[in-house]
């Protein structure tokens, strides 16, 4: 099963943020955005996007 991100790439270009103001936002490195992101992580994104884990993640 992968998980795909392109719903979190789409949610902070709709909502005129960069992923580093996100990822400083999130207290997160921007290699952890870069690479598979773990659970504590998005829940972190999420937080800072007031979104759930549905609006960023797809799993296909």
């Amino acid at each position: 099963m992968q998980v795909n991100y392109d719903k979190l790439w789409k949610l902070i270009i709709d909502k005129k943020i960069s992923k580093t103001y996100l990822s400083q936002k999130a207290e997160i490195t921007t290699n952890e955005m870069a690479k598979r992101v773990k659970m504590e992580t998005l829940v972190r994104i999420c937080r800072v996007l007031d979104d759930t884990l549905d609006d960023i993640v797809e799993m296909k």
